[in-house]
């Protein structure tokens, strides 16, 4: 296959993307679903081009930026006050299901060695950042167990993949030293830390020195490869070095972008993480190829290969039910034991979490990337396809209906005594601009320079007070008010079109000006 040729096709898959994105927000269905299935049936078309996927490109190419994009956009205070919960999950849960899923293996194909059993078990294990932003991104949660799905998906993969060299290990060696797994984690994890802390410091200071809205986005592009690539190669955890990038990112990104800036970077990063996200269910979905004829030296028929698989799936969704329910248990008990009263819908929420286990390409590229000679590869490569075409299909499709069953969703955000509405803030941020204005607007001899202003002001905060006291009874006027300024907006556009189309102003005249009513129509509608 040329290049042109491979080129050719993914222009193909890049138009079937948009194509399945319309039809599945048409019919409801999870996006990702769909890009899974456009994957599978372009796989299966005779004379389709064969893509081989190689792991470690995968995992370079496409992970750096959507977990750069996911820590970006992490709700930093949640983050910090759930990262135990995070932690337990990220670890601890990874861990369990490692054990779990690999005696479950073992049980079920005797003829498998331990070590591949629980490498098998560490690339099951881990929920995936890009398959939980794809579904979480379609519900409505509480903030609380929305940080803990996202930050789970965030920290998970360097556990699991610790674990899973160490089963590599094992099973290349012959031993297995716990002294040694404990090294490399806390190796790989604090290192990854560290180097993503420096890194991001020194982008922080870059980016507060750099004028230019182009390069500060081209490096915002770069800086996750940057992390992820220095990580691999200085033997840390490139996955905790992007991600603690992103979140250093999310926390200054209003203090060091300016607003064309932030704009700017918010539109390109959209558009960047749903091409690559799109592009990687859609492979997930073509790499059904790379999956060879059954081995029958561990199932000798393909019914018994059928049940392995279908066990082994079925084990990785119960065991992190048990996880769930377990933690929600010891966390009940220990609320009891201090008299702390008990968190309305805590069982709702351990059952989302234990349905919310979409996994995705870190799976998938762990998979394809085990030794050649491996004892049950194919086992271990049909076995994590159709896990991720489970959890996604079924679990991500079906969510939304556990949520609203359980009641979890009811009212959006946690009420959370401590945080102000959304209302009272812009209150907040109305008086705090009046007075910026009464400095602002009088000189030293007393003197009103801006009048108009200082009165404008001055009306917006009095109606934002009153409106954060009474939401409902300023609604509709606020509404008119919008409607009339967005028809003055369209009056002004539809003018120097008209202007322009009679040749009376030059282009860059028009375009200054559509600017201007660019920014003002994007003012009403955020």
């Amino acid at each position: 296959m040329s290049d042109v040729a491979r080129f050719e096709f993914l222009l193909v898959i890049i138009s079937a993307i948009l194509i399945l994105a319309l039809v599945a927000r048409r019919l409801s269905l999870p996006p990702s679903a769909a890009f899974i299935a456009g994957g599978l049936v372009m796989a299966l078309i005779p004379g389709a081009p064969s893509i081989t996927l190689d792991p470690d490109l995968v995992l370079v190419i496409f992970l750096p930026p959507l977990l750069m994009s996911s820590a970006y956009f992490t709700v930093w205070a949640s983050f910090r006050a759930n990262l135990v919960s995070i932690l337990n999950l990220a670890v601890g849960a990874v861990l369990f299901s490692t054990l779990a899923v690999g005696c479950v293996t073992r049980w079920l194909a005797p003829g498998l060695p331990w070590s591949v059993c629980f490498a098998l078990g560490a690339i099951l294990a881990p929920p995936d950042a890009v398959a939980a932003k794809s579904v979480l991104e379609r519900v409505r949660l509480p903030e609380r167990l929305s940080t803990l799905l996202e930050g789970e998906s965030l920290l998970n993969d360097a556990s699991s993949i610790v674990v899973y060299r160490v089963a590599i290990a094992a099973f290349l060696t012959g031993t297995f030293s716990i002294t040694r797994a404990t090294t490399m984690f806390g190796v790989l994890s604090v290192g990854g830390v560290a180097l993503g802390l420096a890194l991001g410091w020194a982008a922080v200071f870059l980016i507060r020195r750099i004028g230019n809205a182009t390069v500060v986005i081209c490096l915002t592009l770069l800086l996750p490869w940057v992390g992820y690539v220095t990580g691999e190669r200085l033997g840390v955890s490139g996955v905790m070095a992007t991600v603690t990038m992103g979140l250093l990112f999310g926390w200054h990104q209003h203090e060091v972008f300016p607003a064309k800036t932030r704009r700017s970077a918010d539109a390109f990063w959209e558009v960047l993480t749903f091409l690559l996200e799109a592009l990687i269910f859609v492979m997930i979905g073509l790499s059904l190829h790379s999956i060879a004829p059954l081995d029958h030296e561990i199932f000798p028929t393909t019914g018994r290969l059928v049940g392995g698989v279908a066990g082994v799936v079925l084990a990785t969704i119960v065991v992190r039910f048990i996880w769930a329910y377990g933690a929600t248990a010891v966390d009940w008990t220990r609320a009891a034991l201090r008299g702390i009263p008990h968190r309305k819908g805590r069982w709702g929420e351990a059952a989302i979490l234990g349905w919310a286990g979409m996994r995705g390409v870190v799976s998938l590229a762990v998979a394809l990337s085990t030794p050649e000679d491996m004892p049950g590869r194919n086992f271990v490569l049909l076995t994590t396809f159709t896990l991720i075409l489970v959890t996604v299909v079924v679990q991500g499709g079906t969510l939304s209906t556990l949520i609203r069953w359980t009641g979890v969703g009811e009212g959006g955000e946690e009420a959370d005594g401590f945080l102000l509405t959304e209302h009272e803030a812009r209150a907040r941020m109305a008086t705090a601009q009046r007075e910026a204005i009464e400095k602002l607007a009088v000189n030293e001899a007393g003197e009103v320079l801006h009048p108009r202003l200082l009165e404008q002001y001055r009306f917006r905060e009095g109606a934002a007070t009153r409106y954060s006291r009474d939401p409902g009874g300023l609604k509709n006027d606020r509404d008119a008010h919008y409607a009339a300024l967005k028809g003055t907006i369209v009056a002004g556009r539809s003018e120097i079109l008209r202007l322009h189309r009679a040749g009376k102003i030059h282009d860059h005249v028009l375009r200054r000006l559509e600017t201007e009513l660019d920014l003002q129509q994007l003012a009403l509608e955020t």
